[in-house]
C-alpha cells in the first residue's frame, strides 16, 4: 500500500513538473509572438525607435531558452519519464529552439526596420510584408495554440500553411529584383525587403516545425520528411484502428 501511495505521489509530481514547463514555453511563445508583431509594426509604421527595442529585448528570449532547457535536464534526470512523457520532453526542447530561432528573426526585422525608417517609405507602406508578417503571426499562433490544446488537426493546418508563405515569399522576392532593376536608387531598401521577406519565411518553416512536434507528442510519428497528404492518410487509418478495437457499448 505505501509503495502505491509513493507511486501516485511520483506521478502526481511529474505531472505538475510537465504542466509547470509547458506553460513556460507558452510563455515564451507569447512573448516571441508579441516581438514579432512588434518588429511588423515598427517597419511598417517607420517607427525607429520600436524597431531597435525589439532587436534589444531578444535577450529575453535567449534566457527563456535557457531557463527551461535547464529544466527539461532536470526532469530528464530525476523522472527518467519514458514513452510518452518522454515525447513531450523532446518536443519542448525542440519547441523552444524553433521559437528561440523566430526571436532570432524578429530581432533581424526589428533592426532592418530602424534602418529602413530613415528611408523615404514606399507608396505602398510596405503593404505586402504587412500581410505576409500577417499570415506567418498567425501561424505561430496557431502553432502555439495546437501545443498547447494537443490539436494535431490545428497543427496540419498550420503545416499546409507553410506553402501558401513560400509562394508569398517569392512573389515579393522577384518583385523586389524587378525594381532594382528598373530603378538602381531603389536597391539599398529593395535588399532590406527581401532580408525582411526572408526572415518571415523562415519564421513560417518554425511555425511549421513547432506543429510537427505536436503531431510527435501525440501520435509519436516523425513527419519532417513525410508528405502531409501522406501524414493525413496514415493518421486517419491509425484513428480507424482505434476505433475499430474499441470494446462495443452492452446492448
Amino acid at each position: 500500500m505505501e509503495t502505491a501511495d509513493l507511486s501516485h505521489h511520483i506521478s502526481r509530481r511529474f505531472n505538475e513538473d510537465l504542466e509547470r514547463v509547458r506553460g513556460r514555453v507558452l510563455g515564451m511563445g507569447g512573448f516571441v509572438e508579441q516581438q514579432l508583431q512588434k518588429a511588423i509594426t515598427a517597419l511598417v509604421e517607420g517607427d525607429s525607435s520600436l524597431g531597435e527595442q525589439v532587436a534589444m529585448d531578444d535577450y529575453q528570449v535567449n534566457n527563456m531558452e535557457v531557463a527551461i532547457d535547464d529544466e527539461c535536464c532536470r526532469i530528464l534526470a530525476t523522472r527518467a519519464p519514458a514513452a510518452g512523457d518522454l515525447r513531450v520532453i523532446v518536443a519542448i526542447i525542440k519547441t523552444i529552439t524553433d521559437l528561440e530561432r523566430i526571436g532570432d528573426e524578429g530581432e533581424k526585422i526589428g533592426y532592418i526596420a530602424s534602418r529602413l525608417a530613415t528611408m523615404e517609405r514606399p507608396a505602398d507602406k510596405y503593404r505586402e510584408i504587412k500581410h505576409l508578417g500577417r499570415v506567418v503571426s498567425d501561424m505561430v499562433h496557431a502553432a502555439l495554440d495546437a501545443f498547447a490544446r494537443m490539436d494535431v488537426e490545428s497543427a496540419l493546418r498550420v503545416a499546409r500553411q507553410d506553402r501558401l508563405v513560400d509562394e508569398e515569399y517569392e512573389a515579393i522576392q522577384r518583385q523586389s529584383i524587378t525594381f532594382m532593376m528598373e530603378d538602381p536608387r531603389t536597391i539599398r531598401r529593395a535588399l532590406d525587403v527581401m532580408w525582411v521577406v526572408r526572415a518571415l519565411e523562415r519564421i513560417g518553416d518554425h511555425a511549421k516545425n513547432i506543429s510537427e512536434y505536436v503531431i510527435y507528442m501525440v501520435h509519436g510519428k516523425d513527419i519532417r520528411h513525410t508528405s502531409l497528404d501522406d501524414v493525413e492518410r496514415q493518421l486517419r487509418g491509425a484513428t480507424d484502428a482505434a476505433a475499430a478495437s474499441a470494446p462495443s457499448a452492452p446492448a
